[in-house]
């Protein structure tokens, strides 16, 4: 499932319709000692390599109390590493250090509760923004994107999900080996610089996709009803007071616990040589440590005994969501969600845009989405709606139940 994941990235729709026999000569497979599984498509159309790095963890598989420290650990990709990004790395990891002890004097008197001293906690405030004000100034900042976008990259980017963490980029296919040696750097030798500034932007993409945000607002406290227990009841954006507390030690944690070859697959396609990939993938990820693979275990969502309903107030357009409680990516019915998505929600003859959208014009959109919020686990196959000018939520929500009950009988 994973290596499907990998390539459905990789490889151009246009492709996808080719002989798969054909298809499958080019793809290599192989793992190393480590664990590290890499996946090789090698298309020869034009001298350029596509890279995808996938780790099998996100959001869901943040630990308690730290909701959204997988989407920081992804931020943190981009801050360089021990070789790259420093303007002196000796000085800058004792700076480092002063950081973390000044963070920890001001947490020790904030514990004190109302014992605790306020106009000590102001000085100890200043004391570390002072002391991170002084590790930022020995950071050569966004090099390591800066190395790879004057080497020709294109698309540089990375995402967190619930289910997984990916890093994307594109190169010029005689940069094959400069990826190679950056990539394995960020995994192998991250040191997690300007923490503390980049939990603040955290902060303003969790203001920005939910609290300014009437659809991710809706979408936020959906799951939260949807879910009791599951992981999948907290939205990758992660909680408020989570983010403002995340420290630098739980990074480190997080990365030792989910940042190991066994949870890692990196595919590669285009103008490549297979046996060259595999030379250097040796070369630069063979000397990352192995460690055990993440257990996997979660808390499963409890038996749901009846309706759900939410409601939220916003002063926009309205618009309604229906869920429905259905079985992870892994179970033997998967197929016939993602058929029922087709039929209901995939294109201008769908049922719901045909019915909804351009005969009634009840909804001004209509959509199906066959996995909601993440596949891994048991979730939700989730229909969004919007309703017309004249029409309401109500409205639609009657059409659904029509349209669904026809596609039943």
């Amino acid at each position: 499932k994973r290596i499907a994941l990998a390539l459905a990235a990789l490889i151009p729709a246009a492709l996808l319709g080719q002989n798969l026999a054909d298809l499958e000569k080019r793809v290599t497979e192989f793992q190393l000692p480590n664990g590290l599984t890499f996946v090789v498509y090698d298309r020869h159309q034009a001298p350029v390599v596509s890279f995808f790095s996938r780790i099998n963890a996100g959001s869901a598989d943040d630990p308690k109390g730290q909701a959204g420290l997988a989407h920081m650990f992804e931020h943190m990709a981009f801050k360089g590493t021990k070789t790259v990004g420093s303007l002196n790395l000796a000085e800058e990891t004792r700076a480092m250090a002063a950081v973390e002890a000044a963070y920890d004097a001001l947490t020790a008197e904030r514990n004190k509760g109302p014992q605790s001293d306020a106009a000590k906690i102001k000085t100890l405030e200043e004391d570390l923004k002072k002391a991170i004000e002084k590790a930022n100034g020995f950071v050569d900042k966004e090099r390591f994107t800066k190395v790879l976008e004057e080497a020709g990259a294109v698309g540089l980017n990375a995402f967190t999900s619930l289910d997984e963490t990916a890093y994307i980029m594109r190169l010029p296919a005689n940069k094959l080996e400069l990826w190679f040696a950056l990539e394995s750097d960020r995994f192998i030798n991250p040191i997690f610089r300007e923490f503390y500034n980049e939990r603040g932007v955290i902060r303003e993409e969790y203001r920005q996709r939910v609290e300014s945000d009437p659809t991710g607002r809706l979408v936020y406290e959906m799951l939260t009803v949807a879910f009791s227990t599951s992981p999948y009841r907290t939205h990758p954006a992660g909680v408020p007071s989570d983010i403002e507390s995340y420290r630098h030690a739980d990074a480190l944690a997080f990365r030792k616990l989910c940042y190991v070859p066994s949870n890692l697959v990196i595919g590669i396609a285009g103008d490549v040589d297979p046996a060259e990939v595999k030379r250097l993938a040796t070369k630069y990820f063979g000397p990352m440590p192995a460690g055990p693979k993440p257990t996997g275990m979660i808390t499963k969502e409890n038996e749901q005994f009846g309706e759900k309903r939410l409601a939220i107030e916003s002063p926009t357009q309205p618009f309604v969501a229906i869920g429905y409680k259905r079985p992870s990516a892994l179970d033997k019915d998967d197929v016939l969600f993602d058929v029922l998505q087709t039929l209901l929600g995939s294109g201008r003859t769908s049922l719901l845009n045909k019915e909804l959208v351009q005969d009634k014009k009840t909804a001004l959109f209509a959509q199906a989405i066959g996995a909601f919020p993440g596949a891994k686990r048991d979730s939700l196959f989730l229909l969004f709606l919007a309703p017309n000018a004249g029409k309401t939520i109500e409205d639609c929500e009657q059409g659904v139940y029509e349209i669904l009950e026809r596609l039943k009988t």
